[in-house]
């Protein structure tokens, strides 16, 4: 089989030769279950990858399992469990001990440990002894920059790290990370490389930790992300049912005023203590409108109060529906609103 050869976007750079795939003893595959995470598995199966390979990995990011939610949709770990399990693939959870709120509140004190759950069925909590005592008090702000913006950094990137830096099973062995970042969703992201070393990789030192990082959907267009989706029968996230074009957190930071109204009508007693603790910093998330006046001045998606029963779904703690459908459609938010990190 010949090595993959992937291009990037900066011509003048040689291109990153990723492994045969069947080459590597491990697959992670960053799932978030939104149409992007799923397109990158749907890419990675196609390429010929063997589900004995492959590991889904999802990180909560409001803390463990037991915790409540704050930021997250209350569906998302469920939906992503029955993906995996229809799918027949393992799925390993991730966190922040605390989670966004958590460091979110951080004052004069440590960043909390990051866990992970493991194939033996333990969890792995490691750091938050050592550091700088710092304070937040602060909501990430709508910015490109991952010091500013530090949900998507302390919350999934460096956690994804600590669990692959922390297992032993990754040294003296080649693993592929697999990320769903497309160039089209932004110009920051339309300048990653497609392939490249992973930032954990240590394939020259004493550990021999070979790790590739592969964006196999870079290139893609949202019409192919959701026709690998259909091909595959995949019934999307509700939230894309509801109307959002993205899954990310259910009141992510980077939410339109159409998305803020939504969650007020969705979820009124979290919108309310988002508004709150905008006051309580005396800082929004958007820096010069609230989330009360963004919900104000936007419009709830229809499908919403049209479809009751999938907002019931999409605030469930349960996912009930079916994974695998035949009469697949375009969910509603399909080719809208796509707000994100830019």
């Amino acid at each position: 089989m010949q090595q993959l050869t992937i291009d990037v976007f900066d011509i003048t750079e040689q291109a990153y030769e990723l492994l045969p795939i069947q080459d590597y003893d491990k697959i992670i595959i960053a799932f978030s279950a939104g149409k992007d995470s799923q397109a990158a598995l749907i890419a990675v199966l196609e390429a010929g990858a063997r589900p004995d390979q492959i590991e889904l990995w999802h990180h909560n990011v409001d803390g463990s399992p037991d915790d409540p939610i704050f930021m997250d949709w209350p569906v998302t770990k469920s939906y992503a469990k029955a993906v995996a399990k229809a799918l027949g693939l393992p799925i390993y959870f991730s966190w922040k001990e605390g989670g966004f709120k958590g460091e979110m509140l951080r004052e004069n004190a440590l960043t909390r440990p990051s866990s992970f759950e493991t194939p033996n069925g333990s969890v792995v909590s490691v750091g938050g002894k050592t550091g700088t005592l710092s304070t937040r008090r602060l909501f990430p702000q709508t910015s490109g920059k991952l010091e500013t913006r530090y949900c998507s950094s302390y919350l999934k990137i460096d956690i994804c790290a600590k669990a692959l830096t922390n297992q032993t099973r990754f040294a003296h062995s080649k693993t592929l990370v697999v990320t769903g970042e497309r160039a089209e969703e932004s110009s920051g992201r339309a300048k990653y490389k497609a392939a490249e070393p992973h930032r954990t990789d240590l394939r020259h030192g004493r550990a021999k930790r070979w790790i590739d990082h592969w964006r196999p959907v870079h290139g893609w267009t949202e019409e192919e992300v959701w026709e690998a989706i259909k091909r595959h029968k995949i019934n999307p996230h509700p939230a894309y049912h509801l109307g959002w074009g993205r899954l990310s957190c259910m009141s992510c930071i980077f939410a339109s005023k159409d998305q803020w109204a939504s969650i007020r009508v969705l979820d009124p007693q979290r919108f309310a203590e988002i508004a709150a603790f905008e006051q309580e910093f005396d800082c929004t998330i958007h820096r010069t409108k609230s989330v009360i006046e963004q919900a104000d001045a936007g419009t709830p998606y229809p499908a919403i109060a049209a479809h009751p029963e999938l907002a019931a779904l999409a605030m469930s703690h349960e996912y009930t529906d079916q994974v695998l459908v035949e009469d697949w459609a375009l969910p509603a938010g399909a080719f809208g609103e796509s707000n994100g990190p830019t």
